[in-house]
């Protein structure tokens, strides 16, 4: 690592592992080479096991938000109602993709900070047919983790044609996700964060259920990119080691997510989720005795994947976020509209936490407390 580099502690993009870097300085590489095709093929295999699926993974050159486009243009058609399980921003936004696509979204609003309630969804689900439900499994704004086992029990009660779509760019790979085990229909999500390679990747995991709901719609898909008409041949054929062509695939992302996906199988997931929720126990039990206040309401839908804390009074972003950033430590403004400016997130996820050798996390809570000692703050710990 350079020693000019400053830890990337943000909710994504995450620090990556050298052998990840590595890989993406691979020579230029045709994305029908003999070693590129089975670097994809596998992928799709290993994303089975990460999201616990025997579901129809994708891997698509472009950022999680192609996932709330494919999303919206394979599985609802104009007319559907959606019902989105609004935590923050991040709701807000799927909402508005979806609407793109001339669905007629509600939004279950919860207050800033709270998690939305298992009996909110069973009320919202009784009052109308949905195709779908989304939910923002982690929202990276307010560091809320929803109960997506919860929520996706209460439709399988309410309303079981409903399709349950995850959110998952913050959460897959730092939470627990069992999306057969649980009825998950899609999950949506992203290389850059806690499954630690390079932004540039939308990742997907789709279940039988939703590939048959797309293959029986009535009307065409209003989309050409994100047609998964045009992308299930492709996944099929390289994951039987065949070379295949739509579009171009990232190829050094692709290797480098290889690269990090046999890394998160190898250690073993189940110690991965572990290892997230005792890094983010420290992180808050640090930020608790500092006196400061987590955006989350309760520690019990607290993300184990970053944290979301208010500044101390007296105390903005220009005062502590440059101050982290001199102590080698870059950590993330709000993005909440409603509270931006009052408070800053710090990333807690991959190898940050599942090699913690590396020191990146008590770097960044030391820096935190000595930032805010030279801002004057003279709060507890």
């Amino acid at each position: 690592m350079s020693p000019s580099h400053k830890l990337c502690m943000i909710p994504g993009p995450i620090e990556f592992h050298e052998d990840v870097l590595q890989a993406m300085a691979t020579p230029a590489t045709s994305h029908v080479a003999p070693n590129f095709i089975p670097a994809l093929g596998e992928s799709i295999e290993l994303l089975r096991k990460v999201l616990f699926t025997s579901g129809q993974p994708f891997i698509i050159a472009g950022s999680g938000t192609l996932g709330w486009d494919m999303t919206a243009c394979n599985l609802v058609e104009a007319g559907d109602d959606v019902l989105v399980c609004n935590s923050g921003y991040f709701g807000d936004r799927f909402g508005e993709c979806l609407e793109t696509y001339g669905a007629k979204v509600t939004h279950l609003r919860v207050p800033i900070g709270e998690s939305p309630q298992l009996a909110a969804v069973a009320a919202a689900l009784k009052s109308k047919k949905f195709k779908a439900i989304t939910i923002t499994h982690v929202d990276t704004s307010t560091g809320v983790l929803s109960d997506i086992k919860g929520i996706a029990e209460v439709v399988k009660a309410e309303s079981p044609e409903t399709l349950v779509v995850v959110d998952g760019v913050c959460s897959v790979g730092s939470e627990e996700i069992r999306m057969d085990a649980w009825g998950i229909d899609v999950v949506v999500t992203a290389s850059q964060k806690a499954l630690g390679a390079p932004p540039g990747l939308c990742v997907m995991g789709v279940s039988e259920r939703a590939i048959g709901v797309f293959k029986n719609r009535k009307t065409p898909v209003p989309n050409y990119y994100a047609n998964w008409n045009r992308w299930l041949p492709i996944m099929n054929a390289y994951e039987a080691r065949k070379p295949s062509y739509f579009a171009t695939p990232a190829v050094q992302n692709i290797f480098a997510l290889n690269v990090s996906l046999k890394q998160i199988v190898a250690q073993g997931i189940e110690k991965r989720f572990a290892l997230h929720k005792e890094a983010s126990a420290k992180a808050k039990k640090v930020i608790h005795d500092l006196g400061l206040k987590l955006v989350p309401t309760s520690l019990d839908h607290a993300a184990n994947g970053m944290s979301a804390v208010y500044y101390p009074e007296g105390i903005a972003a220009t005062d502590l976020l440059p101050k982290l950033a001199a102590h080698g430590i870059v950590a993330a403004g709000g993005l909440h509209v409603e509270i931006a400016p009052k408070y800053f997130r710090i990333g807690h996820m991959g190898i940050s936490v599942t090699e913690p050798e590396r020191g990146h996390l008590d770097a960044t809570l030391n820096a935190l407390k000595a930032s805010l000692a030279e801002c004057g703050y003279k709060g507890a710990l």
